[in-house]
């Protein structure tokens, strides 16, 4: 019973620290496909987000903020 216990208590620490690193990887490639379909949906060229200029920034948010 011991044993089961402690490697349960083990189960339950990685599980818990894993958790938002896999979380964190799902909604950046959500945000990646919103940032592509905005790119082709405006007829963009594809551009690094962070090389884009501030006004071509704000633009993708204000788009992005209307989308369901």
């Amino acid at each position: 019973m011991r044993f089961f216990r402690q490697h349960l208590i083990s189960l339950v620490m990685i599980t818990a620290l894993a958790s938002p690193a896999v979380l964190a990887g799902c909604a950046a490639r959500v945000e990646t496909g919103y940032y592509q379909r905005w790119e082709t949906d405006t007829h963009r060229h594809h551009e690094d987000f962070r090389r884009r200029d501030k006004e071509e920034q704000q633009e993708y948010w204000n788009w992005r903020h209307n989308q369901p």
